[in-house]
């Protein structure tokens, strides 16, 4: 539990404290502190898989060979790396608007220092005393809004696949064979994984959370073409 109140901090803190807004920024924030409890929450039936693993067989080094053969990727690892890259699309704006904010202060001091007349657009509103970029005002605010979006999709729905192809297809409640006669003395190994519909259920639970975070972000996406580029 400690993990993820330590996770979950830095994220809160930046989502509060920050000076610069954009459109949708709280919902973003909100959802990844949502997707790593899931995370959290998802991956503890799947710390015991290596004792949960079994097979008709008492040789310990031909059952970890048809463990090696069933689980031929790194499912947790998997699920924490795709979280890394929600982080950076999000972080991906952040960063943006941090630069066109502190763009516009540099060109403002520059006209001033030079005594020069004349008006620097803006790309920010104030709203109830914290500054929000005016998507409006800056095409290129919106095609990197719009950038950081399909990325979120795009790392989702790279998820769902994962999800749907590497690990449900592993968690069949019936036992299955292992062939594993390359492995010196091993025969054909019959082979189950205890606690599968607990798994699929962590599974699941994860799908729901990509599902909502796809169809949000899409929305939002058909959102910004119409509204900031095709009405101006």
């Amino acid at each position: 539990m400690a993990a993820i109140v330590t996770g979950l901090i830095p994220i809160l803190r930046t989502a509060v404290d920050s000076t610069a807004t954009y459109k949708g920024r709280t919902m973003w924030f909100g959802l990844l502190c949502i997707r790593l409890v899931t995370v959290f929450l998802a991956q503890f039936p799947w710390k015991s898989l290596n004792e949960d693993f079994h097979c008709n067989s008492n040789d310990s080094f031909c059952i970890k060979a048809c463990f090696n053969k069933h689980f031929d990727n790194s499912i947790v690892m998997a699920w924490h790396f795709l979280f890394i890259l929600l982080v950076l699309s999000v972080l991906l704006m952040e960063m943006f608007s941090s630069h066109i904010r502190s763009s516009f202060q540099k060109k403002e001091r520059e006209m001033a220092s030079q005594s020069e007349q004349g008006a620097v657009t803006d790309p920010t509103m104030t709203v109830g005393g914290r500054m929000m970029i005016d998507l409006h005002k800056s095409k290129s605010s919106v095609v990197v809004y719009l950038f950081s979006i399909m990325l979120r999709i795009a790392v989702e729905v790279l998820f769902v696949y994962v999800l749907f192809c590497w690990v449900l297809p592993k968690l069949n409640e019936e036992s299955y064979l292992c062939y594993a006669q390359k492995f010196g003395k091993c025969s054909v190994q019959q082979c189950v994984v205890r606690g599968a519909a607990e798994k699929r259920m962590s599974v699941y639970a994860l799908l729901f959370m990509s599902a909502l975070v796809i169809i949000t972000s899409g929305l939002f996406c058909l959102y910004s073409i119409s509204h900031y580029l095709c009405n101006g």
